[in-house]
């Protein structure tokens, strides 16, 4: 296979198969010497997420055991709310340079993209949820499940918001 290199200088040559070879800390730290920006906006985007997850997981609780929510109407809404957090520090921190577009053409594009993760999210969530109901202690077992559905969907995400919303960033 052909060297796959940057043509920074700066930055070391790779071989596609060997990073697929590598372990994974060695395989992130590949990644991040090859491409330490998106690697680092990568990084943001998670501990963005993350912040996201607290939002997601406290309304998800909140309605389905306080209120009596079904689960498949908590998660819409505590998604929805987490999508709203996540697009604001997006914004401010994540892509700062993406303020020079205009929200309301960034925002529909954002939730779009966010739709999808839900309609992902929630699949997850209510799939697993069935299964791990049956061994699984409530609430631990949709939890669990949440956990999941948001691991996945960040990778979607991500990659789909880079290459549309925050493209060209």
């Amino acid at each position: 296979m052909p060297n796959k290199q940057r043509p920074n200088s700066h930055h070391i040559p790779i071989r596609i198969n060997e990073v697929t070879q590598l372990s994974l800390p060695a395989t992130l730290f590949t990644l991040y010497s090859v491409n330490r920006r998106e690697f680092v906006r990568f990084a943001k985007f998670a501990i963005v997420g993350a912040v996201g997850s607290v939002v997601d997981f406290g309304i998800l609780n909140l309605m389905h055991k306080a209120f009596g929510w079904s689960l498949l109407w908590a998660n819409v809404l505590s998604f929805s709310m987490a999508v709203l957090s996540n697009f604001t520090w997006n914004r401010l921190w994540t892509f700062p340079e993406s303020r020079s577009r205009r929200k309301r053409e960034q925002l529909p594009q954002f939730a779009l993209v966010n739709v999808v993760g839900l309609g992902i999210n929630t699949l997850i969530l209510l799939g697993l949820d069935a299964v791990f109901s049956h061994f699984i202690a409530d609430p631990w077992d949709y939890n669990l499940a949440k956990a999941i559905a948001i691991g996945v969907v960040l990778f979607w995400n991500f990659g789909a918001n880079r290459l549309w919303t925050y493209r060209g960033l």
